[in-house]
């Protein structure tokens, strides 16, 4: 990305206190005008200054939500001793256990965007780590019926699944108008980043 001076919006906040060592604010590496000063990337025209510094400070916190979130998946992944697969694959068993619902191994696969063979190799690396059993359906002989073991489903609510749940509080907080609102805006950027397949520069294989 095109870089040149520190430009630093204001967020209310001492903006050393978020410096790093080599000079840079915290709010300057989410500011339009820092990442791409030439508008190469972004046409900006129409746009107030007051809006880009606002625009520069929400993407800020966007920023700190993914760090949290990713600081948060290492830890669970480090205390259950698993892989970030292997987590949502838990989380979907405890789902479908909570709806009442079959989990099988392709419902588990199309969950999770990953082949039958993978699914197969990650379903055996679980039982044998007791996390999961596998037993017959109930109604369907060539399927398997999977589900979580009551020891793994404790220790994931009672640690990572905790610490998820605080999320509600935020959202709870808002009014039914903000959620609107909140919920227009990350759907509209979902679909702004979300790959389409037309980038030859995403596809497997691909490199500069």
């Amino acid at each position: 990305m095109d870089t040149q001076a520190d430009a630093t919006p204001s967020t209310g906040e001492s903006d050393d206190v978020h410096r790093s060592p080599d000079g840079l604010t915290h709010a300057a590496i989410y500011d339009v005008d820092a990442s791409d000063p030439r508008s190469t990337l972004i046409d900006r025209s129409g746009v107030s200054p007051e809006d880009l510094r606002q625009i520069a400070v929400l993407m800020g916190a966007l920023g700190d939500l993914r760090d949290a979130e990713q600081k948060l998946s290492q830890a669970s992944r480090r205390y259950m001793q698993l892989n970030e697969t292997d987590m949502r694959a838990l989380h979907y068993l405890i789902v479908c256990a909570n709806r009442g619902v079959i989990a099988t191994p392709g419902g588990i696969a199309q969950h999770l965007g990953i082949s039958t063979a993978s699914t197969t190799k990650l379903l055996d690396r679980l039982e044998k780590g007791a996390h999961i059993h596998r037993a017959p359906h109930p109604s369907d002989r060539r399927a398997l019926a999977i589900t979580i073991t009551p020891e793994t489903r404790q220790a994931a609510m009672d640690t990572v699944g905790r610490q998820q749940a605080k999320r509600f509080y935020a959202a709870a907080r808002l009014t039914s108008q903000e959620r609107d609102v909140v919920i227009r805006f990350l759907t509209d950027m979902t679909a702004e980043i979300a790959l389409t397949g037309d980038e030859p520069w995403a596809r497997e294989g691909a490199h500069g």
